[in-house]
């Protein structure tokens, strides 16, 4: 995608600026956060686009509101994002670094796992997973997140094992096995799950 493009996801023209922005997404993800649509994909799927598009132009938007502010010109260095600004001193160069795309990515996944164990202390076990699946979404690769997913899946599975929901307590745990196979502690763990299921079949 190009710049413009993700104006466009947030809804707002090429050129806007970063407090344009800022208030377009956090409008944005109070509207399509999956708390408010557990069960509605598209919603996820805007969700997941939004936060895309405002984690862009982060990386962008605050370099260019320096340059406004200190009257001065920027360049851009071709192989990475930091950016060089000439102040009136010609002799005098500051050098600002946007923040890293990957240190966003570190602090999105750490305070979806704290609201994650929010929701699943609280036994909202809907919001849990539609948390946790939008992140795997986002981090298909990342090990961890896979592992949360999986233990979300298996403990709404426990819960509805205590309440005789016997057949979609199977789905979840199996849910759990298929999302993190190789775990072997989580496979013991859903084995006795499945036991204690069949005992009240």
């Amino acid at each position: 995608m190009n710049l413009e493009d993700y104006y466009r996801i947030l809804g707002l023209r090429s050129g806007a600026s970063f407090a344009d922005v800022k208030a377009s997404y956090r409008r944005l993800v109070q509207q399509y956060h999956p708390d408010i649509n557990p069960d509605d994909l598209k919603a996820k799927d805007k969700f997941i686009a939004v936060t895309e598009a405002y984690k862009f132009l982060q990386t962008v938007l605050p370099s260019e509101d320096f340059r406004s502010k200190s009257g001065g010109e920027k360049t851009y260095a071709s192989s990475t994002t930091q950016v060089q600004t000439q102040s009136a001193d010609p002799k005098t160069t500051v050098t600002s670094h946007p923040p890293n795309l990957e240190d966003i990515e570190k602090r999105l996944k750490w305070k979806t796992y704290e609201q994650l164990q929010r929701f699943l202390q609280e036994r909202r076990f809907p919001q849990a997973i539609a948390l946790a699946e939008a992140l795997m979404a986002r981090l298909p690769a990342d090990m961890e997140v896979r592992q949360w997913l999986a233990i979300a899946y298996q403990i709404w599975g426990r819960a509805l094992i205590a309440e005789n929901q016997l057949p979609k307590a199977r789905i979840y745990l199996k849910k759990a096995l298929k999302t993190d196979p190789y775990n072997k502690a989580l496979w013991n763990e859903v084995q006795q799950d499945f036991q204690r299921l069949e005992l009240k079949l």
